[in-house]
């Protein structure tokens, strides 16, 4: 299925969803008018590789990042095959694929929109603007 976001669109796998898309919709345009944080919704993780990638995507709270390295740190594993697997995320926004982000930028984002779609999402999960912080000397990371 394919849902529109910020004027964004996003393909979403809904086979992996326990509910059908009409509760999907709906709760994604709750999340996208400000009324929803996380899904209540049942999601069919792959048993793979990708899959614990997602499992740790998932558990990175509304409004907060995490980068490739923190994630590949906790699945032992590269930064690099972290994104790898964010790229492969076949549900996009129900897990929080944007909420991960490189040690010294955004990072990629395979959806349509690229970096700029994944700068609105966590722009409006923190209520504002993605500042990015280029003083390598304050910060190693965006501020938001």
């Amino acid at each position: 299925m394919r849902l529109t976001v910020f004027g964004y669109p996003f393909d979403i796998d809904e086979r992996l969803v326990d509910a059908d898309v009409e509760e999907i919709r709906r709760q994604v345009r709750e999340y996208e008018r400000g009324d929803r944080r996380g899904f209540d919704l049942a999601v069919d993780v792959p048993d793979s590789f990708t899959g614990r990638v997602m499992e740790a995507m998932a558990a990175i709270p509304y409004g907060e990042t995490r980068s490739y390295g923190d994630l590949a740190r906790e699945i032992d594993t590269s930064p690099v095959a972290v994104g790898g697997a964010c790229g492969r995320n076949p549900i996009p926004i129900l897990v929080p694929c944007h909420r991960v982000v490189g040690a010294d930028s955004l990072g990629g984002f395979s959806a349509e929109g690229g970096v700029a779609a994944k700068e609105r999402l966590l722009a409006h999960e923190r209520g504002g603007s993605v500042q990015r912080t280029l003083d390598r000397a304050t910060s190693d990371e965006y501020q938001y």
